[in-house]
């Protein structure tokens, strides 16, 4: 399952960014295209295996997921393909396409934090 290797990399890569600030990671938002290789439900899954023992523990994954577009030639209009149907011909035409518009995303899309509060003065 690299869907975990793929959690621990987004874990490593938030903690790197937020070094410098303070606070515990709420929740992330990933965007995953249809053709990325990653099953978003296994992606959940090795979410909280990834955040422990880190500022992510707990936090909630929120994922985008992407259906595949692209652009047939022949017709001149973009097409959102099916979920299950990746051929790569076009739902119209039938016209084989060169050009995909989405689909293969794999990034963070935000990350949100809760400040710690800071102790107060007797």
């Amino acid at each position: 399952m690299h869907e975990l290797s793929i959690a621990l990399r987004a874990v490593e890569t938030i903690l790197e960014d937020l070094a410098e600030q303070n606070g515990k990671v709420m929740s992330v938002q990933i965007r995953v295209g249809a053709l990325s290789g990653v099953v978003p439900d296994s992606l959940r899954f090795a979410w909280d295996v990834a955040c422990a023992d880190t500022r992510l523990s707990g936090s909630t994954l929120e994922i985008e997921e992407v259906p595949v577009r692209i652009w047939c030639e022949s017709c001149q209009r973009e097409h959102t393909l099916p979920d299950a149907d990746f051929v790569f011909r076009c739902p119209i035409c039938a016209a084989s396409i060169t050009e995909v518009l989405a689909g293969r995303e794999l990034e963070i899309l935000s990350v949100e934090i809760s400040e710690y509060e800071s102790p107060q003065a007797d």
